[in-house]
């Protein structure tokens, strides 16, 4: 039963609803529609329960003048469920076709890996076990830096404890090799997390962004499904931006550059379908080879499911 149908529950009103979905949006850039406008209130109301406010109007208030309880608001309202090897196929096509690309056009140069959202830290440290696995050398061929604008989320992925629903998609042999366990907790190996830098980033601060250096592969997947269009738009533009030519962001599986850049060209490659910024002198892409390639990397999929 929605809170406003129970008896002395506080409510949310239209207003209420703007104004804290305007705040988020431009904060953070998550967007919150009609069809959402349950989840927020919902979520929010423990808040306001909690600290005995009153009124989402009150909380609102808050929200516009403690940066911490914004931060911890954040962190109710975004699902930051993720595990190690999310995503096989990516990953694949990530080790057996991107990176020796990209090693061919800038040889003896360290590779610049980008996970944004990282969340806990299953993302980036997948990519050191990886790399490993592939024979590269962390720090030397490859750099891996990972951001969120979760600071809780951060803590965790910088501490390494994990438990046993984040090796869902792990093989036995990896986790034994890279994580000891006591008392039904992981943790992951030093030589692992070492090597992976962690920055608490917000995607919609393009001042911060800014002092990033340029980056070879940025992944950010199962993100911007949190945002609105018009933030979608400049998230991506970023992306190119600290992008070099060349380089590739790799998306979920359900999200789509469709209508939202022309940046980027998609690329059919033989585990996945990515995206890549063109550079100069690139040859003309052949339609023919995509389309056959795609049509194994959709069987790969298949077989994954």
């Amino acid at each position: 039963m929605a809170s406003w149908e129970e008896p002395g529950a506080i409510g949310m009103s239209d207003g209420e609803f703007r104004m804290l979905g305007e705040l988020l949006r431009t904060y953070c850039g998550l967007h919150f529609g009609e069809e959402s406008r349950y989840v927020l209130e919902k979520r929010l109301l423990r808040r306001i329960e909690a600290l005995e406010l009153g009124s989402f109007s009150a909380y609102h208030y808050l929200l516009r003048h403690d940066d911490r309880e914004l931060s911890q608001t954040v962190d109710e309202l975004v699902t930051n469920e993720t595990y190690f090897f999310r995503e096989r196929n990516q990953l694949r096509a990530l080790f057996e076709e991107i990176l020796p690309e990209l090693r061919d056009r800038h040889p003896g140069a360290p590779l610049a890996l980008w996970s944004a959202g990282c969340s806990s830290g299953e993302e980036p440290y997948s990519i050191v076990m990886l790399a490993m696995e592939a024979g590269l050398e962390p720090g030397r061929d490859i750099r891996v830096y990972a951001s969120d604008i979760s600071r809780s989320m951060l803590h965790r992925a910088r501490r390494g404890l994990y438990r046993e629903a984040s090796f869902r998609q792990t093989e036995d042999a990896l986790r034994d090799k890279y994580f000891l366990q006591k008392d039904g907790i992981w943790r992951i190996s030093d030589d692992v997390k070492k090597h992976v830098d962690f920055i608490h980033l917000n995607l919609v601060d393009r001042s911060k962004i800014a002092l990033l250096g340029a980056m070879d592969v940025t992944l950010c997947r199962n993100v911007i499904i949190y945002f609105g269009i018009d933030t979608k738009r400049r998230v991506i533009e970023t992306f190119a931006d600290k992008l070099r030519p060349g380089g590739y962001l790799l998306l979920g599986h359900s999200e789509s550059l469709i209508n939202l850049s022309s940046a980027f060209e998609l690329r059919h490659l033989k585990h996945d379908l990515v995206y890549r910024k063109p550079a100069p002198g690139d040859s003309p892409y052949d339609p023919w080879h995509a389309a056959a390639a795609a049509a194994v990397a959709r069987a790969d999929r298949e077989g994954e499911r």
